[in-house]
């Protein structure tokens, strides 16, 4: 069940990087990416949505981020 989720979060991030444009014309400009990225801002916004989001379905598939989380957060909950 892990692999499918990672494979269908990976396949859905790189559908955010590769259909940016019509992404940005269906839901309009992203006010905070705007603030924050200057002019075009939305399009690096989704394009780094997409990589994340990519990046942390492999990394979740593989059982890396289950590590990772609990490494982390694990000392505050014993």
């Amino acid at each position: 069940m892990r692999y499918l989720l990672g494979l269908v979060g990976f396949t859905l991030g790189l559908v955010i990087v590769v259909k940016r444009e019509p992404i940005k014309r269906a839901i309009g400009d992203i006010a905070a990416f705007e603030k924050y990225f200057g002019p075009g801002g939305t399009y690096t916004g989704l394009l780094l949505m997409g990589l994340l989001l990519s990046f942390l379905s492999i990394m979740f598939a593989f059982g890396t981020l289950q590590s990772l989380i609990s490494s982390i957060f694990g000392p505050f909950f014993g």
